[in-house]
């Protein structure tokens, strides 16, 4: 059984490719396309997932979207005709963007499906089964406690229900415009960056303000009900009127002005401005703290599957791990819309369709991968003699020699994180390499941390952790005495963002850490994303040359290959 599993309507456009059970290939259209968090028909993801398989359109027998277009239009109908003329823009927005989704669906249907070609079965599964039951699917659990939250899926934007076998049951829901997600892309908006696209920042911002200041205000902003339903005083926003900004006068009255946003960044902040970024933060993971304990106390199950876009808050994840009662929490590495694409195709094959679950999602290297022909073919192509070396042992004396290494291997991951094939790395035992890579190759706010890859094996010896992170998606406490020690990837509150690697889910990576442990005891590596601010990570070897060439980074291992400038 073939499926084609597609994230079209939302943004972060992807595609999956499941083959009897099993997940063949998964691509973020951006990677493609070059445009970040990209809303485009992934046509090109498409293509490159039936060429990963070996498969023709015609062998596809079912399509998944992640969505249901007609999905609580009736609870949209009603809320558009409450609000005036603001109200009418909004459905206005609605059925035009609804309508143009529906004709890129059909012109790749009419253009790029062969004309002879058998036509698949197509699902549309509704967008929080496609977060939530999807990635109780993939996971390693068979009995789980379920909840997704985002800004907002069809109309819905949170879902707490119970995963068993191949069975979910939906306890609850909340309906926009009360919504976790849209109440924080407002402090987001407020400290200057993108909303919907830059809430990492506010996270990373958080730990530099004081949350005490403006806590009690803004907790009394957002409740969680004893059923795990959302309530938002909406009176400090404007995000319900669909189009307008997020932040209303009397959220402006009460935490002060914002801050320029800029496409430099270089507007400073003022003090209000961490300490919204704080107090929104501290909100945001005690709410959904109390949305874990009701889920937990329904269903008493020992772990916790977490998706949607907030599950991207590594933080609050953090936290759910140590405070929760629960042992242990699930984020599939695309937790956000791009892993929806996964999610639905799962949902139809193990819900709808009724295959047994067969695969867990342990293993994001799941994208495009070049031979090394081809990596030859780039090398000489940008004009650069074709150098033969063992990655392992030249990465490690030049992460050693304080140099900032970009690093190429075999498949590309899936979701936002670079998870050790599509890498900068640098030594984090150097004082001074944060600000180094920072000036040198990725021009970000000073504020941002960068995040440690440790090898598995003594990732309870450096870090305060039970659990493993391998997607790095779960934020711990470095341990106090080698704080002095990484002082790289120890963010100002103590903390780091953790990557756990495994040595038989990527060996080669896990080697490098480790032969870079060897002089100093401590096999951990400073791991940011192979791109450059504003750009998605690099999928192929010319682009990975170009981004080298491009930047500060002093060397390149590509496969089995080294490139110096």
């Amino acid at each position: 059984m073939n499926i084609l599993g597609v994230n079209y309507y939302f943004h972060d456009t992807s595609v999956c490719l499941v083959v009897d059970g099993q997940l063949v290939a998964a691509i973020e259209e951006e990677r493609l396309n070059l445009e970040k968090h990209t809303t485009r028909f992934p046509r090109m993801a498409i293509d490159r997932c039936l060429a990963i398989g070996g498969l023709s359109h015609g062998d596809i027998e079912h399509i998944a979207f992640s969505i249901k277009p007609t999905h609580n239009w009736k609870r949209k109908l009603a809320y558009g005709a409450k609000h005036g003329a603001s109200g009418r823009s909004f459905l206005k927005r609605e059925v035009s963007r609804l309508n143009s989704n529906q004709r890129g669906v059909a012109k790749w249907l009419l253009e790029g499906w062969p004309r002879f070609a058998r036509r698949p079965k197509m699902h549309f599964v509704e967008h929080h089964l496609s977060h939530v039951a999807g990635s109780f699917l993939v996971s390693p659990y068979k009995e789980a406690a379920l909840l997704g939250i985002d800004g907002a899926g069809e109309w819905a934007t949170s879902f707490l229900g119970v995963g068993k076998g191949s069975t979910v049951t939906c306890f609850k829901e909340s309906f926009f415009p009360h919504s976790i997600g849209s109440f924080y892309e407002a402090p987001t908006e407020f400290c200057g960056f993108r909303p919907n696209y830059d809430e990492g920042k506010t996270m990373g911002l958080a730990p530099c303000g004081d949350a005490s200041r403006f806590y009690n205000v803004v907790a009394d902003m957002i409740q969680v009900e004893g059923d795990g339903g959302i309530h938002v005083d909406l009176s400090y926003f404007e995000y319900q009127y669909y189009g307008h900004r997020r932040c209303g006068q009397k959220f402006y009255n009460t935490f002060g002005p914002p801050r320029e946003s800029t496409k430099d960044g270089k507007v400073p902040f003022a003090q209000h401005h961490l300490d919204v970024a704080a107090a929104f933060q501290k909100v945001l993971e005690e709410r959904v703290l109390d949305i874990a304990r009701i889920l937990h106390r329904k269903t008493q199950a020992k772990y916790l599957v977490l998706s949607g876009g907030v599950a991207l808050n590594s933080v609050m994840n953090g936290r759910i791990v140590r405070e929760s009662p629960f042992e242990d929490i699930y984020v599939m590495p695309g937790a956000g819309d791009n892993g929806t694409c996964i999610g639905a195709a799962y949902y139809v094959a193990n819900t709808v369709l009724g295959a047994p679950r067969s695969f867990v999602h342990d293993d994001p290297y799941i994208g495009p991968e070049y031979s090394d022909a081809e990596i030859q073919r780039a090398i000489r192509a940008a004009g650069f003699e074709v150098l033969r070396c063992d990655p392992v042992a030249k990465g490690a004396e030049l992460l050693l020699d304080g140099k900032i290494v970009a690093w190429y291997q075999g498949r590309m991951e899936f979701g936002p994180r670079a998870l050790g094939n599509r890498c900068i790395l640098a030594n984090p035992t150097l004082p001074s390499m944060k600000d180094h890579v920072n000036a040198r190759v990725k021009h970000r706010e000073a504020f941002r941390p960068f995040a440690p890859s440790v090898i598995q094996e003594q990732a309870r010896e450096l870090f305060d952790t039970e659990v493993d992170a391998p997607f790095m998606l779960k934020v711990c406490d470095v341990r106090p005495e080698y704080r002095d020690k990484l002082p790289a990837i120890t963010h100002v509150d103590g903390t780091a963002r953790l990557q756990t690697v495994h040595k038989e889910t990527n060996p080669k990576y896990h080697a490098l850490i480790s032969e870079l442990g060897k002089e100093s005891g401590l096999s951990v590596v400073l791991n940011t994303s192979f791109n450059v601010m504003g750009q998605p990570i690099v999928e192929s070897p010319k682009q990975a040359i170009d981004c080298y060439l491009g930047t500060g980074i002093d060397a390149l291992i590509l496969g089995d290959y080294f490139l110096a400038k």
